[in-house]
C-alpha cells in the first residue's frame, strides 16, 4: 500500500513539473510579443528563470539547468529555447531510459 502512495506522488511531482514547466516557457517566450520591452524584460525574467528550475530540479541537473536557462533568457535572439520542458524531458524520459 506504501508503494502505491509514493508512485502516486512521484506521477503527481512529474505532471506538475511538466505543466510548471510549460508554462514557465511560455513566460520567456511572452517577451517576443513587446519589441523593446521584451529585451529588458529578459534581463528580469533570466534569473528569476534561472532560480526557479534549480528549485524545481535538485542537484545536477538543477544547477546546470538554471545555469542553461539564465544564459537562454539573456543572450539575444536565443529565448525560443524550452528549457524548462527539455529539463523535464533529460529527467522524466532520457534518465529513466537509461535505469
Amino acid at each position: 500500500m506504501i508503494l502505491q502512495s509514493n508512485a502516486l506522488i512521484n506521477l503527481s511531482h512529474k505532471q506538475r513539473n511538466l505543466f510548471l514547466g510549460i508554462f514557465f516557457d511560455l513566460i520567456g517566450m511572452l517577451t517576443y510579443l513587446v519589441p523593446f520591452l521584451g529585451e529588458f524584460a529578459d534581463t528580469i525574467w533570466a534569473p528569476v528563470g534561472g532560480i526557479i528550475l534549480s528549485y524545481m530540479y535538485k542537484g545536477t541537473i538543477g544547477k546546470v539547468g538554471g545555469i542553461i536557462e539564465f544564459l537562454e533568457e539573456i543572450l539575444p535572439f536565443s529565448d525560443f529555447i524550452p528549457t524548462f520542458t527539455l529539463t523535464w524531458i533529460y529527467t522524466y524520459v532520457i534518465k529513466n531510459q537509461e535505469k
